[in-house]
């Protein structure tokens, strides 16, 4: 039984350590259309294979960045900033 709580508390941590940020709370009345953002991203020169938004309520991208490398980046969905970007 002790395993098995100390499975779950584990289990618990690791997918809140893999969870992207949290963006807003603001409602999507007030966010950037995703045809806004997507020319917001491109004019910043990502190209995106992936756009989708978040449960952390951000816009998220999978691309490749001006150099060619792999990239995800987490946009604000209101000012169209970057809030978080990794390279893959």
């Amino acid at each position: 039984m002790r395993v098995v709580l100390i499975w779950f508390a584990l289990l618990a941590m690791s997918s809140t350590a893999i969870a992207g940020p949290k963006c807003t709370d603001e409602p999507t009345g007030k966010w950037l259309s995703e045809a806004e953002m997507k020319q917001k991203i491109s004019a910043m020169g990502f190209k995106f294979e992936i756009f989708k938004k978040t449960t952390g309520n951000c816009y998220e991208i999978y691309g490749k960045n001006d150099a060619g490398r792999r990239i995800e980046i987490y946009f604000h969905p209101i000012s169209g900033k970057i809030v978080k970007k990794s390279s893959l």
